[in-house]
């Protein structure tokens, strides 16, 4: 076989040819470093959204109008599993979120049960509409509509504008700028222990209505 690399460039001899890398070109560092900011980029955006999905529950709260009646006469009170609330469901000074039986999957319809010896009510609590020492109050702040889901001691605390509630009194404001109580929903018991609504809460739901 002839030797011709005498006539060659060196492409032939022991070292490699140099190969451009893609890495080393300054466009292609560009690209991989806007690519990183663009994985940041949605990191953030999936963090952010993360945490504005409970918001939007909220929010939703504001969006939705009353579309009652929730309650009727004989409508059984439930608690966040199902299960039907009994006389015997809280002790004097405790609370509960219960709703309507079937629940009618809008934002009103959570609603605060509380009990208390029948003694201590008072004010513009309706007596009438308590039982065993149970009263029960729409949820939804007459504010803004956020959910009243926080106590200071026995009082009922809305966590958007600090509405305050006094549960012995109606719900009647305490504090805070709702203009007007929680509404009362009317209870008794029914034949087999259950309690049970006897109406629609007393009063509009939810913000305005005044």
């Amino acid at each position: 076989m002839t030797d011709d690399c005498d006539t060659c460039d060196g492409c032939c001899g022991d070292e490699e040819p140099t190969r451009p890398s893609i890495y080393t070109d300054a466009r292609a560092e560009m690209d991989r470093r806007d690519y990183a900011k663009v994985l940041a980029t949605m990191g953030g955006l999936t963090a952010v959204g993360s945490l504005a999905a409970p918001l939007m529950g909220l929010t939703r709260v504001f969006e939705r109008g009353y579309s009652g009646p929730v309650y009727s006469d004989g409508v059984a009170l439930v608690d966040g599993e199902g299960e039907r609330v009994t006389e015997n469901t809280l002790a004097e000074g405790e609370q509960l979120t219960v709703f309507p039986e079937p629940r009618p999957g809008i934002a009103d319809a959570p609603t605060l049960l509380v009990r208390y010896p029948e003694d201590a009510y008072g004010g513009e609590t309706r007596m009438e509409s308590t039982v065993g020492g149970y009263a029960a109050y729409s949820k939804v702040c007459t504010h803004a509509g956020c959910m009243v889901s926080d106590t200071e001691g026995e009082t009922l605390v809305c966590p958007c504008h600090f509405g305050k509630f006094d549960p012995t009194s109606g719900a009647s404001v305490v504090g805070g700028p709702p203009p007007r109580a929680l509404p009362q929903l009317p209870l008794t018991l029914s034949s087999d222990g259950h309690l049970v609504a006897t109406g629609d809460f007393e009063g509009p739901v939810g913000p305005g209505g005044e």
